[in-house]
This record gives structure tokens, sequence and C-alpha cells, in this order.
């Protein structure tokens, strides 16, 4: 397939650049309606004007549709497919994100704009919404708008629907393969390591840190000489409070676990709706692995201390902000 191309040269009405893929003059559809120029935002006339609002966007629709149908967008070899994200799934999560959870951020200059980096969080919520909000995060306010590669189970690459959707938004098996091939093209790698024993843990144990298994994601740092930036997520954990777990009708289904909230399964497909907790994402200060070297990886000690320095600093930015929080929903 052919390439992306460039992006437009315009600014969004919050001064952001635009992502859109470029068309005649240097524009979008969106930036090349009347009241626009290059490099600023829409003119506010413009905006104010709903039929001039809808064929725009009426026009970027049909642009998109046209990249699709004649193969005019990249895939590369995990199956990513960046034009997808942008124009299909982000756009359905940004509501969640910006008006449902109301989603902060913190410390985005931890992220480096280009170049590998193993960004590592909190995982909680019984759905992991979590892990998309960090991604969505990165990719609309981090100033170089990077893509996370996430790191997934098996699970999510075994259903249907969720498989084809997992792949195009970028995410890849959990295996250190993978995980090394995308560091080493200086991609932004997402891992979870507390897996499902922090997905599906209970609401009584809330931001209580699972185990974070044997370090793997720090042998991949090491090997790669990539820099770790810990991140923590508070919010997610009030969304479904799982006050118990269905074990066996789990074990039949072939789950990892069965939840049981307040609100589900008593009140059906009601009872999926999350609950609209107040989200804050802080990306905390980077820790740097290159100065170790890849034979660090044969010594247990530095393995389990990077671990831990880790965990830690995830656990205690995660206290520091339940603290100074004000309420659950605000």
């Amino acid at each position: 397939m052919t390439g992306a191309g460039e992006r437009c040269q315009s600014l969004t009405k919050k001064g952001e650049r635009c992502r859109n893929p470029v068309g005649p003059g240097g524009r979008c559809a969106r930036h090349r309606q009347p009241g626009t120029t290059p490099g600023a935002g829409p003119d506010p006339g413009a905006q104010g004007d709903p039929g001039a609002a809808l064929l725009g966007w009426a026009e970027e629709a049909l642009e998109f549709l046209g990249r699709r149908l004649l193969g005019e967008y990249q895939v590369d070899e995990f199956g990513h497919d960046p034009d997808l994200v942008e124009h299909v799934l982000a756009p359905l999560l940004r509501p969640l994100y910006r008006h449902w959870w109301r989603v902060e951020t913190r410390g985005l200059e931890h992220v480096p704009a280009k170049g590998p980096a193993l960004v590592v969080g909190n995982h909680a919520g019984t759905l992991p919404f979590d892990a998309l909000m960090v991604a969505l995060a990165l990719l609309d306010d981090h100033p170089a708008h990077r893509s996370l590669r996430m790191l997934a189970a098996d699970l999510a690459f075994n259903l249907p629907v969720v498989a084809p959707l997992a792949r195009k938004s970028g995410n890849t098996l959990a295996c250190a393969e993978d995980a090394r091939r995308l560091l080493e093209a200086g991609e932004l790698v997402g891992v979870w390591p507390e897996g499902y024993k922090g997905l599906g843990k209970p609401y009584r144990e809330r931001y209580r840190l699972q185990r974070f298994g044997r370090g793997g994601f720090v042998e991949i740092a090491l090997r790669t000489g990539a820099p770790i930036v810990p991140v923590a997520v508070l919010g997610s954990e009030e969304i479904y409070p799982m006050v118990a777990n269905l074990r066996r009708l789990a074990r039949l289904l072939g789950l990892p676990y069965f939840p049981v909230t307040p609100t589900f399964p008593l009140l059906g497909p009601l009872g999926a709706i999350p609950l609209p907790s107040k989200w804050l994402i802080e990306f905390c200060p980077r820790i740097e692995t290159a100065h170790l070297g890849p034979e660090a990886v044969l010594d247990p000690m530095v393995l389990f201390d990077l671990t831990d320095q880790v965990r830690d600093t995830i656990q205690q930015t995660l206290h520091a902000n339940l603290v100074a929080r004000r309420g659950v929903f605000t």
C-alpha cells in the first residue's frame, strides 16, 4: 500500500498541529474551507456556521473513504493502521476522554518526543479503558502526538471484532520479541505488568498494585537501552467497582474473571455503562537504562531493583494523588 503522505499544515482551534492527511494547497478538507488560513485555526465566523462545519466534516469523511477505497493508507508489519485510528477509533474514544471522565494529564514532558521508550502503567477497572486513555493522551495531548504501541494479552487477539481492531489500533502480542522489534524501530511501547491480576482485582483492593511479574519489561528495556516512563492512572478503579467475581462462570466462558458490580449484571446492558469518575493520568520522570548496558540482564539484582523502582514510583504517585483529590467524581 502507498504511504499516508504529508500532514495538514494548519493548526486546530486549540492551537495544535492538525493531523489530517494533506490535500491540495497543503491543507486538509476541513482547513480548506473559507475563512481558514495555513498555520492558523479556523476563522471564528466559519466555526459558527453549522453549514460550513457540516460541509467540512462531510468532505473529510469522503477523503477518508476515498483513501480506504484506493488503498492510499499505510499499515505496518504489525497491522497498525494510523489513518483508521486518527479518523475512526480515536474519535469514538474522545467523548469518554474529554467529557465523561474529564481526563487530566500531567508530566507529558517526561515522554520523549521521538525515539523508543517503554511506558509502564498500573492496570485496573475490569475493562482495559485505562490503557486506551493513556494511548489517547499521548496521541492527542503530547506535543509530538505519539502513537502508543501496546502489548496486549492473548485474549484480545482471540475475540471476534476485538482482534482486528486491536491490531489496527497498534496493539501486538505481549511477547519480548515483538516489544524489542518495536523499540528498535523507535516506537513508544506500552506495557501493563499487573495483567489480569490488576484488571480483575476486587474494589476493596483498589489502588494497591499487584505483583509486577518477573521483570520481563525491564529485560526488554535493558536489551534495547530504552528509557522506562512509569505512568500512574487515577480514576479507572471506580468505573466498574467489582464487588464479586463469579469464577466458575468465568471458567465456563473461558474468561480470566466474570465481574459483579453494583450495576452489572443486575441492570443488564445498562450495567455496562462505566461510572463517570474523574481521571488523572500522571507520567512520571523517566528512568534511563542505556548506561547499564544489555549485559545487565544477567544480574538478577539489577532486574529486581529496576522492577521495584518502577512499581514503587507508580504506587507512591497514586497515593499522593489519592490524598490530593477532592472526590471520586470531581
